[in-house]
């Protein structure tokens, strides 16, 4: 008998083990640093919501592998190129930051100097050599005059950028080319195309569909660029993935599994926009931790609505 009631406490005591460790795991609807802010009240969890965050999703992990192998290719005479394209609000802003993130500044004890691998900047609105050596310059901490002449604005960049060993030149909004005239748009090109033969960098556009016809401008920097489209979201595997990646993301102590129903409805209010999908989830993420639901449920996505309040930062 007190071996029976031995053998007993032994299970019982093995079995509130087992539970209590199955209380203390990570709940597996949520990603490990996600869930760590479950212990938060609502409103840091709401904080955290609206913070701007990086949210891995299969086409966004596809478009950094593609500019990553930039960073670790070997010097040659004609240095790829990639070009991403889609319309305001699909992401392009965001894969920018964080590939920039990936690659950061950093001190190179093999040249004994500080490194920057990747240099990211905007064009202008209206774009001249003057001023994409200007920005270059800027970005690099080293501004010059007003008075300063081209010649010398562009012998300091180039000595600059190959004293910092940077691989990848990165230029965001590159559709505003187009605002210049013929011959202005020639020009920057040309500088675009020399400043990637004689440092043997990689160069990097993100615009509009527009910029396609901006690097067209000069049809021997166009044919160097590989091209990334980020299309509108329709119904498909990927579309999936994104919502999936979105929830994983959100601090609610219940999962949100969502119908196909609502899912459509997502799509069709956002009209396919990845900066307008998060929004909507954010929003509707903040409304299930206010009221206690803990989870995004088919009857909140469909009666949401857009409010006008500012946007999360995704663009």
């Amino acid at each position: 008998m007190i071996l029976f009631v031995a053998s007993i406490r032994a299970r019982q005591s093995l079995l509130s083990k087992t539970l209590g460790d199955r209380l203390t795991e990570p709940p597996s609807h949520l990603t490990p640093a996600t869930a760590a802010l479950l212990a938060e009240s609502s409103e840091r969890r709401i904080k955290a919501i609206l913070s701007e965050r990086w949210v891995l999703y299969p086409r966004a992990k596809h478009a950094l592998d593609q500019l990553n192998r930039l960073v670790g290719h070997p010097r040659t005479t004609r240095m790829p190129s990639i070009a991403i394209f889609g319309d305001s609000g699909m992401g392009k802003t965001m894969i920018m930051h964080r590939f920039c993130a990936e690659n950061p500044p950093g001190f190179d004890p093999e040249i004994g100097r500080e490194r920057t691998p990747v240099l990211a900047l905007q064009m202008s609105g209206q774009p001249t050599e003057r001023r994409l050596y200007a920005h270059i310059l800027a970005a690099l901490g080293a501004p010059q005059g007003p008075r300063t002449d081209i010649t010398r604005l562009e012998r300091s960049a180039l000595s600059l950028l190959k004293a910092i060993g940077t691989q990848v030149l990165v230029i965001d909004e590159i559709h505003n080319i187009l605002a210049g005239s013929h011959r202005e748009q020639r020009i920057v090109l040309n500088a675009l195309r020399f400043l990637s033969n004689e440092l043997r960098i990689s160069l990097v556009c993100f615009g509009v569909t527009d910029a396609r016809e901006a690097i067209g401008g000069d049809v021997q920097l166009a044919r160097r660029f590989d091209e990334l489209t980020l299309p509108r979201w329709s119904a498909t595997t990927q579309y999936e993935a994104l919502i999936i990646s979105i929830l994983r993301n959100m601090p609610l102590r219940e999962p949100s599994v969502l119908t196909a129903k609502s899912l459509r409805r997502i799509l069709q209010v956002t009209e396919g926009l990845t900066a307008l999908i998060f929004r909507m989830l954010n929003e509707l993420a903040i409304e299930a931790a206010k009221t206690g639901v803990e989870q995004i449920t088919d009857e909140a996505v469909e009666r949401w609505k857009p409010t006008i309040e500012a946007e999360a930062a995704f663009s």
